[in-house]
C-alpha cells in the first residue's frame, strides 16, 4: 500500500516524507525482496505513483556465492548481465518511465515482500551487536563517527550486503548518512579526520587506487592520474581498518522541492560539454548536481539553455567545486516543467558506459 507524507517526529524512523509500502519509505540505500525472490537496491527519492525505481543484485542461484538463510544468491555485479536476466526471465520488473523518458528497473509495490532498511539495520546491531567480524568492523565505524560527528544516530545506516545478510569476509561497507544537516556534518568529520590522520580511517593507497579506477574504468573513462587528484579530495571512497568502504550522503525527501511527475524529461541524445560550476550545494549527495554556467557543448545538440550536471550514482558526487571549470559527457535531457517555469536542459551522467565528468585543469595538471 501507498501511503502518503507524514508528521511522524524522526524517533519513530524514516524521512519525514516519501514513498511508502505499508509504514516504510522507501528511498535511496533501502533494498527491496520481491515474490519472484530477487533483491533490488532502490535509487533516488523520487519515484512513480505504484512503483519504485530500484536495480537488480541479486538473484536466487543455486551455483552463487552468496548464502541466507540456506539459500544460494549470486550477485550482478554488471548493467548489461541484469538486463538480460530481466529480459529472459523477469520481465515484469523492466519498464519505461513515461515521465523520466527511459527503459528503466523498477518493482511494482505489488510484488515486494520484504524492505529491508540502512537505519533500522545499523540500530538492531547496535542493540543486539555484531554475529561475525564485518558486522563488529560496522559497528567500530558508527562509534568513530558518533564521536567525532554531531548527528543523530538514526540519521546513520548500514547498507548493500551487509544489511542483506548477503555479505562476504571481504565485503565492503556501505554507510549512508540521511539528512543534509547529518550528511554535511559527517562529511567534514571525515574531511577533518583524514587531514589529521586516524588509526583506522584513510584514504585508498596507490596500490588499492589503482584497483578502484580498474572497476570505475569499465564505465567512466579517466586517466589514473586524474582520478587519483579527484579521490584526494573526496571522501566517498575510503578504507576503515583496510576494508573498502563507500559513504553515500542522501537528502531527506521533505528536503527535495517538488514531486514525481512535475517535470517530464525527453533524450536528445549524448552530449560532450565543457561548463563553469555555479553551484556546488548538493554536489557531496546522491542523487548529485551541480549547477553550470558559462556552457560549451564540444559535442552533441547546440543548445543554450543548459543549467545543471546531475548523476544518480555516487560515485560522480563531492567531484567539483564552485567556480572550477568541468568537461562532462552524458545523456542530453531537455526539462519540461508542468507549471509555467521554461523549458530547459540538464545534463545526466553515469546512465551508460563512456560518461565521465572532470576537471581540464585538473586533468592537465596530472599529465
Amino acid at each position: 500500500m501507498v501511503g502518503a507524507c507524514s508528521d511522524a517526529p524522526r524517533s519513530e524512523g524514516g524521512p519525514s516524507c516519501g514513498i511508502q509500502i505499508g509504514h516504510k519509505r522507501v528511498i535511496e540505500g533501502f533494498a527491496v525482496e520481491t515474490k519472484d525472490g530477487l533483491i533490488f537496491t532502490v535509487k533516488g527519492l523520487l519515484h512513480p505513483p505504484e512503483r519504485l525505481i530500484a536495480y537488480i543484485r541479486y538473484a536466487p542461484d543455486p551455483a552463487g556465492r552468496r548464502r541466507r538463510d540456506g539459500k544460494r544468491y549470486r550477485r550482478l555485479y554488471h548493467f548489461d548481465e541484469q538486463e538480460a536476466l530481466l529480459k529472459a526471465e523477469y520481465p515484469d520488473y523492466a519498464y519505461h518511465d513515461p515521465i523520466l523518458g527511459l527503459q528503466l528497473q523498477g518493482v511494482p509495490h505489488a510484488h515486494v515482500t520484504r524492505v529491508f532498511d540502512p537505519r533500522k539495520h545499523l540500530a538492531s546491531l547496535r542493540e543486539q551487536g555484531p554475529h561475525d567480524p564485518s558486522e563488529e568492523m560496522v559497528l567500530e565505524l558508527d562509534e568513530l563517527l558518533q564521536a567525532n560527528a554531531d548527528v543523530p544516530p538514526l540519521d546513520l545506516g548500514i547498507s548493500g550486503s551487509v544489511m542483506l545478510g548477503l555479505h562476504r569476509p571481504e565485503s565492503d561497507i556501505d554507510l549512508v548518512v540521511y539528512g543534509e544537516r547529518a550528511s554535511r556534518e559527517v562529511h567534514g568529520s571525515l574531511s577533518r579526520l583524514l587531514s589529521v590522520g586516524s588509526e583506522s580511517i584513510r584514504r585508498p593507497n596507490a596500490r588499492e587506487l589503482r584497483a578502484l579506477h580498474a572497476v570505475h574504468q569499465v564505465d567512466t573513462p579517466l586517466s589514473f592520474e586524474s582520478f587519483e587528484k579527484m579521490q584526494q579530495r573526496k571522501v566517498n571512497e575510503l578504507r576503515f581498518s583496510d576494508r573498502e568502504l563507500f559513504l553515500r550522503f542522501v537528502r531527506d525527501p521533505a528536503e527535495v522541492a517538488g514531486s514525481y511527475g512535475d517535470e517530464r524529461y525527453e533524450s536528445v541524445g549524448t552530449a560532450t560539454i565543457e561548463a563553469q560550476v555555479s553551484d556546488d550545494d548538493l554536489a557531496i549527495f546522491t542523487p548529485c548536481r551541480y549547477g553550470v554556467e558559462n556552457v560549451s557543448i564540444l559535442a552533441g545538440a547546440s543548445i543554450g539553455d543548459l543549467r545543471s550536471v546531475i548523476s544518480f550514482r555516487g560515485r560522480f558526487s563531492d567531484q567539483a567545486v564552485r567556480g572550477e571549470i568541468i568537461e562532462a559527457r552524458g545523456r542530453l535531457e531537455r526539462v519540461r516543467p508542468l507549471d509555467q517555469r521554461r523549458p530547459h536542459h540538464r545534463l545526466v551522467i553515469g546512465g551508460r558506459r563512456g560518461d565521465y565528468l572532470v576537471a581540464p585543469a585538473m586533468e592537465a595538471q596530472a599529465r
